[in-house]
């Protein structure tokens, strides 16, 4: 009786072993997969995505074509929507840590953060950033001025205007589409006051990267009487180099990578 009751405790650790390298077949950005992020191909998709993220892999153009799936799954899923209500609600936190002044301003970029260009990069001609960005198509995408904004900024955005922040939009993408600019702010919902910052022709020729275009403009803000209390963008570019702000808040954003 004892050699029975032994050889099925053996069969139940057994099983319990095994179970615990069952695949999750039901993986909310892969279903039917055989294990989360995993495909026929050489790249891991889940894995791709965290090395994107935090900015270990870098200088990377187009997301690998295996992965555009995986990419708009998590880009259209309520997971994408969680992952940027968490970043906002530790801004918000953080700022209700502080005692404020009437200097304190707060920086936002606009593309995939203020504003979301999903709609966009969602086209077969984009691919979710699997096929090169046609510059023409997007500014007349951007010139439309109803490109929709991101819920969890436009919160961050009336939770600062409540605490009399300063806001600031400072983007890399070109000054034309100024009014386009403003006029899709309004419809979106930033209403409370903001100034704008894009990039203008002598910026473009000038040739400054991302980074530095952006930390110059921050340096201007400062030496003007601002400060910035805090940055919010979705590219490291965004957030890193000089004058980015007492703290910084990382969007998530595995579409396309703009350069330091």
């Amino acid at each position: 009786m004892g050699a029975l009751v032994f050889s099925l405790f053996l069969a139940i650790m057994a099983s319990t072993t095994q179970s615990r390298w069952v695949p999750d077949r039901n993986h909310l950005l892969m279903p039917g997969s055989s294990s989360p992020g995993l495909h026929a191909s050489t790249i891991n998709c889940d894995s791709w995505r965290f090395a994107v993220e935090t900015n270990n892999h870098i200088d990377w153009e187009l997301v690998p074509k295996d992965c555009a799936a995986y990419v708009g799954k998590y880009m259209e899923s309520t997971q994408y929507h969680a992952d940027c209500d968490f970043v906002v609600n530790e801004a918000i936190n953080y700022v209700e840590s502080l005692t404020l002044t009437s200097k304190d301003t707060w920086v936002f970029d606009i593309d995939e953060t203020a504003l979301s260009n999903l709609d966009y990069y969602a086209r077969d001609e984009s691919a979710y950033g699997s096929k090169p960005r046609d510059r023409d198509t997007f500014y007349e995408w951007v010139n439309t001025a109803k490109v929709p904004a991101l819920p969890a900024a436009l919160k961050l955005y009336k939770f600062l205007i409540e605490k009399k922040v300063k806001i600031v939009f400072l983007s890399g993408s070109a000054d034309f589409a100024t009014d386009a600019r403003n006029k899709n702010f309004e419809y979106e919902g930033y209403t409370g006051g903001y100034q704008l910052i894009l990039r203008s022709k002598e910026d473009y020729n000038n040739g400054l990267s991302g980074e530095k275009f952006k930390s110059a403009k921050r340096k201007e803000l400062e030496e003007n009487d601002h400060i910035i209390i805090g940055n919010i963008g979705d590219q490291w570019s965004d957030l890193s180099g000089t004058n980015v702000g007492k703290r910084t808040f990382k969007l998530p954003n595995p579409m396309y990578y703009i350069s330091k």
